[in-house]
């Protein structure tokens, strides 16, 4: 993870395969050819997931939805897509027990019929499962139980559902693969974005001309050219403008779709089981679930044509999400409690123009004959990995290379060893407190320790970031050193999640951020003083959209 270096490596080796975009699919991907012993380069345009797989509801899952879809349409196809699902969810579970979790959903329901309902079909979602997972069955609560659990819930509920799936923390899980990666031999860089492609006399890509996206870097590269024997393009919902750039003839196949999550402060719950609302005027599931000691609360689904630009909450889609909770819940919901909120893009798939004109709910392995280009479309973070294992699988046999994935029993970076009370093991070898030893077990798993060694020679980085905060210094010199941090957003935003959860955390801490950030990078005070202020103005605009304080 050495960026520098590896911006070298890219433009003095050719590679087997060059993967362009370091999302869950692309890091998934990277992973898996690494394993079967292709040579792997990753790049990034700006931040691991920095786009879709960091903006997800933070679930994994087979997807209740599209069960009780395929009952009511008749649509069986879906009944398979769950069962790919509840399948991958034990793989993530198991593959990263520090980064994922079990946890319980509460379904509310109004009377005794809809409760009936509920409980048959979140048993009949429990029986597709693998049944590896050992999560607990599902079952009917009284109201008094269900009141128990969850203090919040309105009153004036009948009785509720309770069924598990799987938690976990999106850009984290995505680190882990790109740095399971790299510690399989791929070579990754992010910020570096493609601007063009080079072909051979036949019309095929034999190279990817990038540029360095960051100004601040002093001992940055401007551009530079990776040649491989094949690219695949797994850029989410910019997939198309890689297609195109790749061959101008080829149609649209994306159709993005905007979602936006906002955060509340966790005692409107007052629990750790999340909440599913089932009804909603649009006809979408709401999920109200704790994530990082706070409530996200999301999704919305709204078409959008335009992707160029990063999404942000806006006002009236707040209010959509705060109204569509408060018929749920006890306290009144004051708008004033909105702490923070993201948005993101889903890669929807839409039929070419030779099928049928629907929107696809799985993903698809394209390959254009004419560039020799594969792109890796559509698919959700639950299975990354069975998305991943078709696009290499055929990739291999493009490149006459029969090598079988073994990305399903492959421990992630900070698995290895890992046990359910970790953090008293790093409390009582460090004299952490428990706050700081939970936060550390749950972000680094067994590597956590390699976070503390930072200390060995800085006093001062076991010392907290901010006051109430979980969060130590020595995670910013780490994440520099070992997880290709180079901007505070990277930090901020992705590596410990301080963005998506407390706006105002998030400004309090740029300073202290940027002062060790910019000592590990070399930033002269120009180029600091220019990170804080391009930051700022980034929380504060993100506010007024939301239009917030």
């Amino acid at each position: 993870m050495d960026r520098n270096k590896n911006l070298r490596r890219l433009q003095d080796e050719i590679f087997d395969l060059c993967i362009i975009g370091g999302g869950a699919s692309g890091a998934g991907c990277a992973l898996d050819a690494a394993l079967r012993g292709l040579k792997v380069a990753l790049i990034e345009k700006t931040d691991f997931a920095a786009e879709t797989s960091s903006k997800s509801t933070k679930l994994i899952h087979g997807g209740v939805r599209y069960l009780e879809q395929a009952f009511k349409k008749f649509d069986f196809a879906q009944i398979k897509q769950v069962r790919h699902g509840l399948e991958e969810r034990h793989i993530l579970l198991q593959n990263a027990p520090h980064l994922a979790r079990p946890v319980g959903l509460i379904t509310p329901v109004f009377n005794w019929w809809e409760g009936l309902y509920y409980a048959i079909g979140l048993t009949l979602y429990g029986w597709f499962a693998s049944g590896n997972d050992h999560l607990p069955k599902s079952r009917w609560l009284t109201r008094k139980e269900a009141l128990t659990r969850v203090p919040g819930l309105s009153g004036s509920i009948h009785s509720a559902v309770l069924y598990y799936d799987g938690q976990f923390d999106d850009a984290r899980y995505c680190l882990a693969l790109v740095r399971s990666a790299a510690e399989a031999g791929t070579v990754v860089v992010n910020h570096a974005e493609v601007i063009d492609f080079e072909k051979d006399d036949n019309g095929k890509i034999n190279a990817v001309v990038f540029k360095d996206t960051l100004p601040n870097d002093h001992s940055r590269h401007p551009a530079g050219k990776i040649s491989a024997k094949l690219f695949l393009n797994c850029t989410g919902p910019f997939s198309d403008k890689i297609r195109s750039r790749a061959n101008a003839a080829l149609e649209a196949r994306l159709r993005p779709s905007k979602g936006i999550h906002v955060v509340l402060p966790k005692t409107v719950l007052g629990s750790d089981d999340a909440l599913l609302i089932p009804k909603t005027k649009d006809g979408r599931i709401i999920f109200a679930i704790p994530f990082e000691q706070q409530l996200l609360l999301g999704t919305t689904d709204t078409a959008s044509p335009d992707s160029d630009t990063e999404p942000f909450p806006e006002a009236e889609e707040i209010d959509f999400l705060l109204e569509t909770l408060q018929p749920y819940i006890r306290p009144r919901i004051d708008r004033q409690q909105v702490k923070s909120g993201f948005g993101g893009y889903r890669p929807l798939i839409q039929a070419s123009d030779r099928q049928t004109k629907s929107l696809l709910r799985d993903h698809e392995v394209e390959h254009d004959a004419d560039s020799n280009l594969i792109s890796l479309l559509g698919g959700k973070w639950t299975t990354y990995r069975l998305m991943a294992k078709d696009a290499v699988d055929f990739a291999c046999n493009l490149l006459d290379f029969p090598v079988s994935s073994t990305t399903g029993i492959h421990l992630l970076t900070g698995a290895e060893g890992y046990q359910t009370d970790f953090w008293k093991k790093i409390q009582s070898d460090y004299g952490l407190e428990p706050d700081i030893s939970q936060h550390l077990a749950h972000k680094y798993g067994a590597r956590a320790s390699e976070v503390l060694d930072m200390s060995k020679n800085r006093p001062w980085s076991t010392e907290r970031i901010l006051p109430g905060h979980p969060f130590l210094k020595a995670e910013i010199v780490y994440a520099v050193q070992k997880e290709m941090a180079r901007t505070l957003r990277d930090f901020l935003a992705r590596r410990i999640r301080l963005e998506i959860t407390d706006w105002q955390a998030t400004e309090d801490a740029i300073p202290v951020v940027a002062e060790v950030m910019g000592e590990e990078l070399g930033w002269t005070e120009e180029i600091r003083g220019q990170e804080e202020a391009a930051y700022r103005a980034l929380l504060v605009r993100i506010k007024k959209e939301a239009n917030l304080p």
